[in-house]
């Protein structure tokens, strides 16, 4: 758990650490509201496009191989981030880091399901969950330094860390049976409304927090506030979403999956339709902190759900894993580039009123128990 917690923990820290340099990036190159979208949500492309093969990975070589190789990619990709002056450059960078999320999230999520009892399996993912998002409130602190003294230097540490993580991750045994499944058991299990249903539960965060993750900054700073506190606001909210998210699914546990989501539906209804109402920084900044909270009661229960389904269907939990990146990938692209896109084409408010009025729909559906058969 502490190994697995170390690696999402370094790979959403430096997926994060684009928030405080998206506005100087985006003056530097030039970037439209379009372009950064594009180059927030070029890291849940990658995502997405190694997703099934991460998690084929994770089935076939194990999940620790897979952690393995998702650490390496990372540290190339950030290491080229560093140095890199072009926009393209920068997209092919978060492009590839996404790749390599995508194996360590697929063998990481695998090899702690493999290992908890299923009464324990939301507070464990909670714990992972957790540790990803203290890797989300560090990152802006990272993107803040590079501001100050340059990409170069301050990436250039991620290859330290990825290979400490490898060294780390070598000591922990694990004992691999593969299942032989691949891509075409998806199928049968893709029949169950549960896996849907838990794959919607997942994606529709990521939208909002694609949405937050590329309107936020701008316009803060359009509001007046420096990279330094558009970095403290990322922060702030990562934090209490770090302390809410192990918590909740613990919840789950006890209380049934979707209890927790319900509230947070509602919550991030009246957020989110909210969003361009504030005229200063300040109460921008707590209405992001807010939305970043709500966000917190999704992750554990919408991964634990996906973990049951699959355990329900047989599927083997790396491929389980595999569609947890694939929702939420597709969930950051449509939140970061469709948002970004929208909100160029017809204001701020479009984006934003629109995910409101979608976890309202969904709110409206989630009635009664699940069945997993």
């Amino acid at each position: 758990m502490l190994v697995v917690g170390a690696v999402v923990f370094v790979d959403t820290m430096f997926y994060a650490a684009i928030a405080p340099l998206l506005p100087g990036l985006a003056h530097e190159l030039r970037l439209s509201k379009l372009s950064a979208g594009v180059l927030t949500a070029s890291y849940a492309v990658g995502m997405l496009v190694g997703s099934l093969p991460g998690g084929v990975l994770a089935v076939r070589a194990g999940p620790k191989r897979a952690v393995y190789l998702g650490l390496a990619l990372l540290g190339a990709s950030t290491l080229a981030f560093g140095f890199v002056r072009s926009a393209v450059g920068l997209d092919i960078a978060r492009f590839v880091e996404g790749v390599g999320g995508a194996c360590s999230w697929a063998g990481g999520l695998a090899w702690i399901v493999a290992d908890v009892p299923e009464r324990r399996r939301g507070a464990m993912i909670g714990g992972a969950v957790g540790a990803a998002i203290g890797g989300a409130l560090l990152g802006p602190v990272i993107g803040t330094i590079a501001n100050a003294i340059g990409r170069g230097p301050t990436f250039s540490a991620v290859v330290v860390l990825s290979l400490a993580l490898i060294a780390a991750a070598s000591r922990i045994p694990l004992v691999h049976d593969a299942s032989g499944q691949g891509v075409a058991h998806l199928g049968s299990a893709l029949r169950s409304r549960v896996m849907i249903v838990g794959m919607w539960l997942v994606a529709l965060p990521a939208v909002a927090s694609g949405l937050v993750n590329v309107l936020g900054p701008l316009r803060l700073h359009r509001l007046g506030a420096a990279a330094a506190v558009i970095g403290a606001v990322f922060l702030a909210g990562a934090a209490i979403e770090a302390a809410v998210s192990p918590a909740v699914g613990s919840l789950s546990d006890r209380r049934g999956r979707l209890v927790p989501m319900r509230f947070g539906l509602v919550a991030a209804t009246v957020l989110l339709a909210c969003f361009t109402v504030p005229d200063s920084a300040a109460t921008l900044a707590l209405l992001i902190v807010a939305i970043a909270t709500t966000l917190g009661m999704f992750w554990a229960p919408a991964m634990a759900l996906l973990a049951d389904a699959a355990a329900a269907q047989r599927l083997d939990q790396a491929l389980a894993a595999a569609l947890m990146n694939v929702a939420w990938a597709a969930g950051q692209i449509i939140g970061s580039g469709a948002g970004g896109a929208l909100a160029k084409a017809a204001g701020d408010a479009a984006p934003t009123l629109l995910a409101a009025g979608v976890c309202a729909a969904t709110l409206a559906l989630l009635r009664g128990r699940l069945r997993y058969a």
